[in-house]
């Protein structure tokens, strides 16, 4: 199999382009003595990001909030957080949520 020079480069951008804003940061937090409620923030950041980024996907499609066709997804929340708040397991998270969906929507 040949790899075409310019696809190898993209390949190599793309990861360089990834890897900074995470290797960046953490060499210089690394330096740094950061304060308890800097980190309780910090820690909290990826949290508040997550949860945004969700809110928008399950709640807004095309540019308007969803109807009906979304409430089995918007359920499956409920035993999602009770996976996630029990077990602390993204794979337990995932599973319930796919369960609950698949469930729901054969039901609806």
């Amino acid at each position: 199999m040949e790899v075409r020079p310019d696809i190898l480069i993209i390949i190599i951008v793309s990861a360089i382009v990834t890897a900074l804003p995470r290797v960046i940061p953490m060499v210089l937090l690394s330096r740094v003595t950061l304060t308890p409620w800097l980190r309780m923030w910090l820690g909290a950041v990826p949290a508040a990001i997550l949860a945004a980024l969700l809110a928008t996907e399950l709640l807004v499609a095309n540019q308007r909030l969803v109807g009906a066709e979304a409430i089995p997804t918007l359920i499956a929340i409920v035993p999602v957080l009770v996976v996630v708040a029990i077990t602390r397991s993204l794979m337990g998270a995932v599973i319930a949520g796919i369960l609950t969906v698949s469930l729901l929507r054969m039901a609806w």
